[in-house]
Order: C-alpha cells, then sequence, then structure tokens
C-alpha cells in the first residue's frame, strides 16, 4: 500500500517515497509567538501531525523542524505594519522577549493538549540572525537584491519562475487592491530580506542609546541596523537543518501565494539549484460562522476557551477529522458538541466490547487484516481522515474477538492520537460547564419550563453526560461510567 499525497507545486496527489533512504525531512511552517493559537492555527498542526503519523506508520523515520517566529512578521504580509512582535508588546505592555517566551510556551502546551508529536528540532528565528545575513548576502552575490530607503529587497522579476507554485499572473501586475507597493520597490511582488529600523546614518551604538532606539529586536547588519523579512527565517533555517531538496514543506494555504513562494525564490536563488522542496502540502481554513478565522478579525478561539467550556481538546482533534485537510471546515459549538459526544461514544464501545481491559492479539483474523488493510489504504490515499474513521467504526461493529480489536485500535490510534485505550478515571470531576449547565436545567424545571429543561439535558448529553433527576436536583454522570 503505498502513500500518495496531494502536492500543491504539480496540482495533483503523487506516490511519496523519500529522497534517500528510509528518512523523510519535513519542515512545517510554526507560530508567529506574538498571542495565542486559534483552533483554525491548530487544525492545520493537527493536519500535520496525522502526515508525521501516518509517515511512520508506513516505517518511515521523520527528522521534523519547526520554527518560532519571534520576529520580523509584519502585520500586513506586503512588508507594511508594525511587527507582531511589537504590536503584542505593546498590547500587553511587556517586552517583546517576554511576550515571545510567553507565547511559546503556551503554543507547546497547546501541542500537548492535542497529543501532537513535538518536532525533532525547533527553531527561533531570533537565534538564527546570522544565517539569513548570510542568505542575503548570497542573494546579493547572485544579483538577486536591491536596496530602498526602506531596507534590503529581493527583485522577483530577477528570478524567472516567481510565483510558479502559486500560480501567479505577474506580467503586467500592478499595485493595486491585493498588491500593495513600498516606496522604493522596483516590482509590486518584490519583498523584504531585511528592514531597517533607523534612517541611514545612524550608527548601531547611537542607536543602541535609550533615546534612539526604535525598536526592542534590531541587529547590526552589512546594510544597516535592523531587523530580517519574515520569510527569510524559514529559507535560512530549514536549508541548515535539511539540506535540500527537502521532502516535505507544509503550512496553511494562505502561505502559498506569498510565504511560501517567497520561499521557493530565496532559496533557490541563492543555491541555483531546484527543487528547494519535493512536496508541498497545505491545510485549507476553519472558519467560523462561513468567515476565515483570525486574530486580525478578533473572531478566534483558543483551546482553552473550549476548555473552560468543558470540552475535552481530543474532542477538537476528533472534529478535525470529519473533513479532509484540504476542504474548508465550519466551526460551530454544535459540531464540536457532536465530535465531543462522539469520543465518548467510542471509547464506551470499545470499554463495553472489554478491549481497555483485554490483551493484544498478535496473529489477526483474515477479516482483521482487511479492516486494517482498508484504514491504511484510507491514510495512505493523502490522509483520508473521514474514511479512516469509518473503518473505525466498521471494525468495532464487526469484532468480536476484544484481543483482535485491542491490536487493531493501538494501530488506528497511533495515527488518530485520540487516546482511545487510556481507561478513563473514574474519579474524574464534571467539568464546571457542565455543572453550570445542570444547575441551570435545576433552575428551569422548578420553574416548569419544559422546554428549556429538555434544551438543557440535550445539551449536557452532547458534552458526553447524562443527567439524572433526584430529589436532591440533577445527578451527573459520564456516559462512559458504568455506575
Amino acid at each position: 500500500m503505498s502513500l500518495h499525497l496531494y502536492n500543491t507545486l504539480t496540482r495533483k496527489k503523487q506516490l511519496f517515497r523519500p529522497r534517500t533512504g528510509n528518512t523523510v525531512s519535513l519542515y512545517t511552517c510554526g507560530p508567529t509567538v506574538y498571542h495565542y493559537a486559534h483552533i483554525g492555527n491548530l487544525r492545520t498542526y493537527i493536519f500535520e501531525d496525522v502526515l508525521k503519523r501516518v509517515l511512520q506508520l508506513n516505517g518511515f523515520r521523520v527528522k521534523h523542524v519547526m520554527n518560532i517566529t519571534d520576529v520580523g512578521h509584519l502585520t500586513d504580509d506586503q512588508d507594511q505594519g508594525e511587527d507582531k512582535m511589537e504590536v503584542g508588546a505593546q498590547r500587553e505592555h511587556r517586552s517583546v522577549w517576554e511576550i515571545a517566551q510567553r507565547y511559546t510556551t503556551a503554543f507547546q502546551e497547546d501541542l500537548k493538549r492535542l497529543n501532537i508529536l513535538a518536532p525533532t528540532i525547533w527553531c527561533k528565528a531570533t537565534d538564527h540572525i546570522k544565517e539569513q545575513i548570510r542568505m542575503i548576502q548570497q542573494l546579493k552575490r547572485r544579483g538577486f537584491v536591491y536596496l530602498t530607503d526602506d531596507g534590503v529587497y529581493f527583485d522577483t522579476s530577477k528570478f524567472k519562475r516567481y510565483g510558479e507554485m502559486a500560480r501567479l499572473q505577474l506580467k503586467g501586475q500592478k499595485a493595486g487592491a491585493r498588491v500593495e507597493m513600498v516606496q522604493g520597490k522596483k516590482n509590486p511582488p518584490d519583498f523584504a530580506l531585511w528592514k531597517f529600523s533607523y534612517p541611514s546614518g545612524i550608527s548601531f551604538d547611537a542607536a543602541q542609546d535609550d533615546s534612539a532606539r526604535r525598536r526592542q529586536m534590531e541587529w547590526p547588519s552589512p546594510w544597516g541596523i535592523g531587523f530580517p523579512g519574515w520569510h527569510i527565517e524559514c529559507s535560512a533555517m530549514s536549508i541548515k537543518y535539511l539540506p535540500p531538496p527537502i521532502d516535505i514543506h507544509c503550512g496553511g494555504i494562505d502561505h502559498i501565494p506569498v510565504h511560501h513562494t517567497n520561499e521557493i525564490a530565496q532559496a533557490e536563488a541563492a543555491s541555483g539549484k531546484r527543487p528547494f522542496v519535493r512536496f508541498w502540502i497545505h491545510g485549507a481554513h476553519m472558519t467560523i460562522r462561513a468567515n476565515k478565522m483570525a486574530k486580525s478579525e478578533n473572531n478566534f478561539l483558543t483551546i482553552s476557551s473550549l476548555i473552560k467550556e468543558g470540552f475535552d481538546p481530543l474532542a477538537f482533534r476528533l472534529l478535525t477529522y470529519s473533513a479532509h485537510y484540504r476542504t474548508t471546515l465550519d466551526f460551530s459549538s454544535t459540531s464540536l458538541s457532536t465530535a465531543a459526544t462522539s469520543l465518548q461514544r467510542l471509547k464506551h464501545s470499545l470499554k463495553q466490547k472489554g478491549v481497555l481491559s483485554g490483551k493484544p492479539e498478535k496473529k489477526l483474523s483474515l477479516e482483521s487484516q482487511r479492516l486494517y488493510k482498508k484504514f491504511k489504504a484510507a491514510v495512505n490515499d493523502d490522509l483520508n481522515m473521514p474514511e479512516a474513521m469509518a473503518v473505525v467504526w466498521e471494525s468495532i461493529r464487526l469484532s468480536h474477538n476484544a484481543s483482535e480489536l485491542r491490536t487493531l485500535i493501538q494501530q488506528y490510534d497511533s495515527v488518530l492520537a485520540l487516546q482511545l485505550l487510556r481507561a478513563e478515571d473514574s474519579s474524574e470531576s464534571i467539568p464546571p460547564a457542565v455543572t453550570r449547565l445542570a444547575q441551570e436545567r435545576d433552575q428551569a424545571r422548578k420553574e416548569k419550563n419544559w422546554a428549556r429543561s429538555d434544551a438543557l439535558r440535550k445539551e449536557i448529553e452532547q458534552r458526553g453526560f447524562s443527567v439524572e433527576d433526584t430529589p436532591e436536583g440533577s445527578r451527573l454522570k459520564s456516559i462512559n461510567s458504568n455506575e
């Protein structure tokens, strides 16, 4: 069963094998740590984790590198606006370094909550300024850069394949609705490699005086005091840790026309070799009420906010499996409640079949082998998780041997990462949000508001808990509980 992945570069599914040996080089674009990651961001990291786990299921070793963007990402991707880190510092009255550490830690905690495997290598942009300067120097020697009053820019007209992956039509492109023009840029799509902090003529020593200082993060360079552009970090750091051509590079679809297009241009222009990456794989957006979830729109939710509402983070992970990673998924409280109920029922079904206490079976029957092959075929078909989940339910329905089913679930969960075989803690407390719903229901019953009472019962059950009426009030218990 061969693994086929959709390659954005070719716009088709292709057979995947590592470039050399049995080790896959994987680079995934990490967060800009000026705020919490929202659940739309985290959907992308879940799909990348599934990819990594499927690669491992196929017997490959994975060398995974993820960056932490802690400088250089402006509020406008077209080299305008403030650095997002500076914006975060102003918002919270902290230093940019404190902001970076706070939200890096929060992001890593979110990954743990979602059972996402940590990368082999974390790399921060601010730890790799020398590598970024070195790459800009390579580009300068090869004639791809020019200077403006604003900074050092990449001349896209010199790179004939610019925009190839994004299918950009550059001929005759002018500044306008979607293409902004910074003063001094030669071509609308040209992008900053290094941004200046100060007017020319100010020495670095003078700039470090508090009265002259404009930014908290800035470094000397051959061209002037400043900071790197957003795009250069990923090219410089990925090449340092994963010699090209890199097997797989991932991110969200919004990275295709700007960030990843610019990565390709700088990396291939600096080395004179192609391809920089063999497979580009991108995940679609998560929307909320059909609008893109984004911090800039202030319409985002975090994993912490879902936990406060009483949801298991792994219910959100399961929710993301309801749609293929390349299709838009619209988030709603109803869809998350449905996923939470599904996760509870899944675990309850396994418990009822004796799977949690059973021992794995080394030799599988022909029927179990068929089911495993069907699951692997689904995940190997460009990570088809809706089909994979259908196989999980089919396996539970058809399997009559607890030991064989345990073996199957172990294999499935190596990809799903839903902790399906983890025994539930019978003393586990009821989430505060569920307790509040029960209290509201008790009040509705006192007021003989039966419609409201029934609606609240349904919502409690959607959260994975049953409710029993007693003279003392509602009694809650997990659907998984046999008490």
